[in-house]
């Protein structure tokens, strides 16, 4: 891939996208783009699990002067079939009815659907003949199949302008497997089955294996990104739309909610804490190789150890949608106009902060190691905290 995207005079050799899922908050990652297009930051490889492959697949699959509105198509579609709050009157409620409106909205999409992307199978799936589809979801995808053949190119994605890797799970063996478009071509399907989250879809077979969404098994692609990259300069911006940080739950809707956002923001800490102690092995490693005599340096294990330590810099921005004002555990399936307004601009105030903050790629020289910039947090008092290294 060739070098791009020169911020603050560090030019890159790859810009690298990552999507976690999370549903309805998906419309947050639309921010987020809208915004690094907004500064010419225009990612090679965009790799995504659940709501995030579809943004991926949405970005991958259009040219770039075309990727916001499409990203709008599909966000507009899929958020008008419940208005549960005018646009312009969320600031004239009151927090409690803000929140009651919320869950209404929630509910209504889970009940009747979502336009552009499922509706409830009539009739329910204990109705439904065993092994069928039918009876192995509450809902039917075939909207989005539509949805998404309208709004992406696939043949655009497979002539591989850009890099697009879709997380998912295998329903037999129950393995993380990435559908890749460096290595196979990416049809609707792959983008079908890396969101399949049961029970509410059914799973996707593709060449006579079933998947379910990839967020069963890990909800970040950080590792991916990280475990298939030569040595390089890169820039990873890592979009998480659950925080692990919270406040003590206070009623059960809290407890639901807190519940969620562990299980589906653990990969990500799990994923940053082996990062740091591959890294922190890296520089032993190599000095230890450097006291060997050349005999034993040109050994074919020494020579597969020292690839490890090949220098590389990653600079990791990472952007967490910590905006959970009025949520509740159906924030993920609250797919109102309103919601999804206010998660877009959310995302694009984000990344208008991180990019504004002094701190930014402030120490993006390092010719070694991962740097991690989290530089959109209310409680970090001093840059220091925002910002740490793995060398």
């Amino acid at each position: 891939m060739k070098p791009n995207n020169h911020i603050y005079g560090n030019a890159y050799d790859v810009t690298i996208l990552v999507l976690q899922g999370g549903g309805a908050l998906g419309a947050y990652q639309a921010g987020v783009y809208e915004g690094l297009a907004a500064r010419g930051i225009s990612p090679d490889w965009i790799t995504g699990v659940s709501i995030g492959g579809i943004n991926a697949a949405l970005i991958a699959g259009n040219a770039p002067d075309q990727r916001i509105a499409r990203m709008r198509d599909f966000w507009t579609a899929v958020s008008s079939g419940t208005l549960a709050v005018l646009p312009g009157m969320e600031h004239a409620l009151v927090d409690p009815l803000r929140s009651t409106l919320k869950r209404v909205s929630a509910a209504a999409s889970a009940t009747l659907g979502v336009p552009g992307f499922f509706s409830p199978r009539v009739p329910p799936p204990v109705m439904m003949p065993s092994g069928s589809d039918a009876a192995l979801s509450l809902y039917d995808t075939s909207p989005l199949r539509a949805t998404l053949e309208a709004l992406v190119d696939f043949d655009l994605i497979n002539r591989r302008v850009a890099r697009l890797s879709l997380g998912a799970a295998n329903v037999e063996t129950g393995n993380s497997v990435y559908f890749d478009s460096h290595r196979m071509p990416i049809r609707p399907e792959h983008v079908l089955a890396s969101g399949a989250l049961p029970p509410a879809f059914a799973p996707v077979e593709i060449d006579g294996a079933l998947y379910w969404d990839g967020g069963i098994v890990s909800n970040t692609p950080l590792w991916y990104v990280l475990d298939n990259s030569p040595p390089m300069r890169a820039l990873v911006i890592q979009v998480d739309l659950f925080s692990a940080v919270g406040e003590r739950p206070r009623n059960l809707d809290q407890v639901l909610e807190r519940h969620k956002d562990i299980m589906y923001s653990s990969k990500t800490r799990f994923n940053t804490t082996r990062v740091r102690e591959l890294q922190q092995m890296r520089a032993p490693l190599n000095r230890l190789l450097s006291k060997l005599p050349d005999e034993l340096k040109r050994d074919s294990d020494a020579q597969a150890l020292q690839r490890l330590c090949s220098e590389t810099h990653i600079d990791i921005v990472h952007l967490i949608n910590r905006h959970s004002v009025n949520a509740s555990f159906s924030k993920d399936y609250d797919f109102s106009r309103a919601t999804m307004r206010r998660l877009w601009d959310a995302g694009l105030e984000d990344v208008q902060r991180s990019i504004a903050h002094p701190e930014f790629l402030k120490r993006s020289r390092v010719s070694n190691g991962i740097e991690v910039y989290d530089l959109t947090r209310d409680d970090a008092p001093a840059a220091a905290m925002a910002r740490y290294s793995i060398s």
